[in-house]
């Protein structure tokens, strides 16, 4: 069988399958012989790039995080507060699934791949920055507490809209139009109050 591929478009080609079968069927469907032979390449040639399917993973876990991390650098460089960047984690969690299905799967990767590591420190790097901006101007006593609280805030929220848990609850009238953007940018103002104001880092009004 003749792979077909350059070096740099089969590694490409591999994890958008990947992510397809993940989206469609869940991480626990992913092989790479599967995969191989979805886009027509040797049972062999996913392994030259990832060397087994734990190594498949945890690519598109690094890819994840350096893609979140991004997107929350855009938002705060586009001039976003800390709870925009609160709400541009949702957005990118609903906008990307599969992604989100194998980063925070810990147990399917492995911990000590540096790129892994990298792409990691870039994005919660990204939102501890926020909380010490915050807390370096008096607007937040207690830092740890707040990026903990923030993060399992948004974090909560991505993880009930991504499995549909939300929607399926009871809580789901509660977001009759199911804008869990909106519901995020609310639920982060009870936290940290309204971007720019002087009332960031207590309750709203």
């Amino acid at each position: 069988m003749s792979d077909g591929y350059h070096h740099g478009d089969l590694k490409s080609a591999v994890l958008r399958r990947a992510l397809e079968v993940i989206e469609q069927d869940g991480v626990q469907a992913l092989s790479l012989r599967s995969i191989a032979a979805d886009i027509g390449v040797s049972h062999t040639a996913p392994r030259h790039h990832f060397g087994d399917l734990r190594g498949l993973r945890t690519a598109i876990a690094a890819e994840g995080f350096r893609m979140l991390g991004r997107h929350l650098i855009e938002t705060r460089e586009s001039g976003g507060e800390f709870l925009d960047v609160g709400v541009a984690y949702v957005e990118f969690a609903l906008a990307h699934k599969a992604h989100m299905t194998v980063m925070f799967a810990p147990t399917l990767l492995d911990a000590e791949n540096t790129e892994l590591i990298d792409a990691k420190d870039l994005a919660f790097g990204e939102l501890r920055g926020g909380v010490d901006a915050m807390a370096a101007r008096g607007a937040i006593e207690d830092a740890a507490a707040a990026v903990i609280a923030g993060w399992g805030l948004v974090h909560g929220i991505a993880t009930l809209g991504i499995t549909g848990n939300l929607q399926d609850s009871q809580l789901g009238a509660l977001v009759a139009d199911g804008d869990l953007l909106e519901i995020t940018r609310r639920a982060a103002r009870m936290l940290y109050g309204s971007p720019g104001s002087s009332e960031q880092g207590g309750p709203a009004n």
